[in-house]
Order: structure tokens, then sequence, then C-alpha cells
């Protein structure tokens, strides 16, 4: 598999992506505008400010002077760059006239309020592309003890607090130095927020994320209820906050900023993935 083939510019195109879903949540915040043929929708390195649902026509993405796909009807663009706030991995260039919805983060935001089904679709592409990269890196042994994800709090402290109001003010997990807090390959229960302490991440033994606090771990298995990808490890003394699958769906349903903050994190940590393509 190439990095082409993982190129998260637009969501992977399985039985998970609904057509119908993703065109009723552009349709629901944006309005439809033409772009000629020829004429770029963004441009790699970009800032990514918008993403957009193609209507009707074809695009293309181009990395430098190469195309490495062609976005049909049907398709999103640009969302991860959009989510993660991060520069545009490709240009993409109208092949023919094409009709498109766009929506900047606030509007797309607001849609996720109003069709909350579309963040839980987008985080489940994302994760099945974690966890195709995750095998194809694992079999070219591709990933190194020596790699670590960039730093990411994914909630700061006023978003903490609002987290544990909303859910009770519940008691924290206490993991002590070296607890094991999950393990690769078993059926994921909880998702976990660090509020105090550092957890050690490793898939296949090699360790390869540190989460500290207001980062977050295990929402993949709470998503598409899959085995756990990776193990977590306190590296200290740590205060987890846990969250099942019907508070996790409960908070998506509930407060947009929440699934924007799931998203964001997902999208670091693909593009992490995919970077060790090279």
């Amino acid at each position: 598999m190439s990095t082409d083939d993982l190129d998260f510019t637009q969501p992977a195109q399985n039985a998970i992506y609904d057509l119908a879903v993703a065109r009723a949540f552009f349709e629901s915040a944006g309005a439809a505008q033409s772009v000629s043929q020829g004429e770029s929708l963004f441009m790699q390195d970009q800032k990514g400010d918008k993403v957009y649902f193609l209507l009707e026509g074809e695009v293309s993405l181009m990395r430098g002077r190469k195309m490495i796909d062609i976005v049909k009807a049907g398709e999103i663009i640009g969302e991860m760059a959009m989510v993660s706030q991060q520069p545009r991995s490709a240009t993409a260039l109208a092949r023919t006239p094409c009709r498109v919805i766009a929506l900047d983060a606030r509007q797309f935001q607001g849609a996720i309020q109003r069709m909350p089904e579309f963040a839980l679709m987008l985080m489940s592409t994302t994760i099945n592309r974690i966890r195709l990269t995750v095998a194809t890196l694992s079999i070219g042994n591709a990933l190194s003890g020596q790699d670590r994800w960039r730093d990411c709090s994914v909630f700061d402290r006023a978003s903490l607090s609002a987290l544990l109001s909303e859910l009770g003010d519940r008691t924290p997990l206490y993991a002590p130095r070296r607890k094991t807090i999950m393990s690769e390959g078993e059926a994921g229960v909880f998702m976990y927020v660090v509020l105090e302490g550092t957890v050690a991440i490793s898939i296949k033994g090699k360790a390869v994320e540190k989460v500290g606090a207001g980062g977050v771990f295990g929402e993949m298995a709470l998503v598409d209820k899959s085995p756990r990808t990776a193990t977590a490890v306190a590296e200290s003394d740590c205060s987890l906050l846990t969250i099942n699958r019907t508070d996790f769906l409960a908070l998506v349903k509930t407060r947009p900023d929440f699934a924007m903050s799931i998203l964001r994190a997902l999208a670091d940590r693909l593009r992490f993935l995919t970077s060790k393509y090279g």
C-alpha cells in the first residue's frame, strides 16, 4: 500500500461512508457553488480553512506536480486539514467543471450539532484508515521506538472542567506508575482523558506516544467497537477520567466542541502515522 492510498484529504470509500448522510450534512449548512475547470479549490501547504463536498464533476489531487488521486461526485475533500488546522497535504484542481458545497470551521461545527451522526461517520472513516496504516507500518517494520507523536492537548483546563461537570463530577480513576491501563487486542470499554500524569502508548511493543494532561487515548475502540490497537501504561502516577460508549455518544450528540476535539485528535494521529511512509 502506498502513501497515495492513505491520503487523508478525502474519506475512505467503504461501507462506513454514507453518501446520503454526507450530502444532507453539507446541505444543512452551506450552498452549492460552481468551480470552473482548472480552478483550484485549495493549494498544497495552505492553511486548511474549509472542507468541500463534491456534488458534480471530478477534482484532481496533486502533490507537487504528481497527481495522486481523482475525487468524484459524492466524496469529501479537505476535511482532515480543516479539522486538524494543519496545512494542506495536496492541491485540489477541478478536472472538469464542478459544483461543490464548502463549509468553514464555524459552519462545520454548527452542522455537527444538527447532525452528530456525521461526526461519528467521519470518526469511523478516520479510525479505519488509522488501523489500516498501523497494520501496514507493522508489517514493514516502519514504526520505531524512537518515534514520538507531537504533544497534543485535546482539552484545556476549562474544557476538562466542563467535561467533568457534564459527566456528573465522577470520581477519576487512579493509575499508579507502571500500571497497564489497556492492552493491545482487548475489547474497549472506556476511553480515557488524562487529568494528571503521563501515559505511554505503544504499538507492537514500540513506544509511539506520550499522553499528558488534557490528552486522550482509547477512543478508537469506542467508536468502531474493534479491539484495542495499542497498549497504554502509566509512566507516572495518573488521574484519568473514564468515558464509556454511552457517555461518549451522548457527548458527541450534545457537545459539538467535544466531537471536534476528538476528530482533531484522530486527524493528528493519522498525520503522524502517514508521515512514517516518508
